[in-house]
């Protein structure tokens, strides 16, 4: 019987709220931090395009299990578009499938923003990562298909106009899970006649987390390796003496901020042992709730699990370590 391999890298935990530059995937920039951290596991809360600069939350550890509440949360996008063309890709990336000489004014994209403002029907990109039959759409996209991607309801809690020149306007958008920005921008080109596409775009906040909380890639890689910069190991193998990771450490956000969402029960040391058994407690306390579909326990300010509360019980359903 084969023996399972060792884990490689610290079971290092919390949020890295990343400032991703232009260029950089999302994938690559989390195999950048988990190997800037050595961390054990790691793992992104929403895709943002090369193109796209800005937050890109990603989770180490046992804040992974928090992903969901993350990607569930309001997003704020600054974006310019560029008038006069269509692509196929709604951004920089794709070739011009369609053109004008046409240019809205300021008043006629104003008088067209209620229409993009609260609960409605967005048709996601055809380079966009949403499944027809089994297959990426953008795979499909790029070996020449024109697939059908069916509308889908989208929240914009708000779209204003920040800027705006003869060819250009910039954006800020606040929006819910599920929002294509780049969509925004081929539909807001559509109905003013002019044709339009993403010429850039920068996610500003990923809901709880705020600009504060940015770290840049040379932040670091400062924290990391200090004066001697980046030596260029990608392995923690690689790694023959001990380092010192407080500084990097240190720039990481409690597991915890990704609940903010939802009722905080302080329970006490006893009872987080019994929860991270798996065991039901009674929830005590004035003001503690009698019911709730899920709550998040803490002990000395620590996360011990997400859970339901029933009856004055709390019922642990996604335990993390102490």
């Amino acid at each position: 019987m084969a023996r399972r391999g060792k884990k490689k890298g610290r079971p290092i935990s919390g949020w890295l709220v990343l400032d991703k530059p232009v260029g950089m995937g999302s994938t690559e920039a989390v195999s950048k931090i988990k190997w800037l951290f050595q961390a054990e596991k790691a793992g992104h809360a929403g895709t943002l395009d090369p193109l796209a600069s800005g937050m890109l939350p990603i989770a180490l550890g046992e804040a992974t299990k928090t992903v969901p509440y993350v990607q569930d949360g309001a997003k704020i996008y600054r974006f310019t578009v560029a008038w006069g063309q269509e692509r196929s890709t709604d951004d920089l990336e794709g070739p011009v499938t369609k053109e004008s000489d046409q240019r809205p004014s300021e008043a006629e994209v104003l008088a067209l923003l209620p229409k993009y403002t609260g609960v409605i029907m967005q048709t996601p990109p055809q380079f966009s990562a949403i499944k027809i039959a089994g297959e990426r759409a953008y795979d499909l996209a790029r070996e020449g298909e024109t697939v059908d991607i069916p509308p889908r309801e989208i929240e914009i809690g708000r779209l204003d106009l920040v800027e705006h020149d003869a060819d250009h306007t910039v954006f800020e958008v606040e929006c819910g899970k599920g929002t294509y920005v780049r969509s925004l921008a081929r539909d807001l080109g559509r109905d003013l006649g002019c044709f339009g596409h993403i010429s850039e775009l920068r996610r500003v906040e990923v809901e709880p987390f705020t600009p504060e909380d940015f770290v840049t890639i040379a932040e670091l890689e400062a924290a990391r390796f200090g004066e001697k910069g980046d030596e260029g190991s990608e392995t923690v193998d690689e790694v023959e003496k001990p380092v010192d990771f407080g500084s990097i450490d240190a720039l990481l956000v409690d597991t915890s901020a990704a609940l903010d969402c939802l009722p905080q029960i302080a329970i006490s040391d006893d009872a987080a042992t019994k929860i991270r058994l798996g065991n039901p407690v009674i929830i005590r306390g004035r003001d503690a709730p009698v019911e709730a579909e899920e709550a998040c326990a803490t002990a000395r300010g620590k996360l011990v699990a997400i859970g339901a509360i029933e009856q004055g019980m709390f019922k642990p359903k996604r335990v993390f370590a102490g």
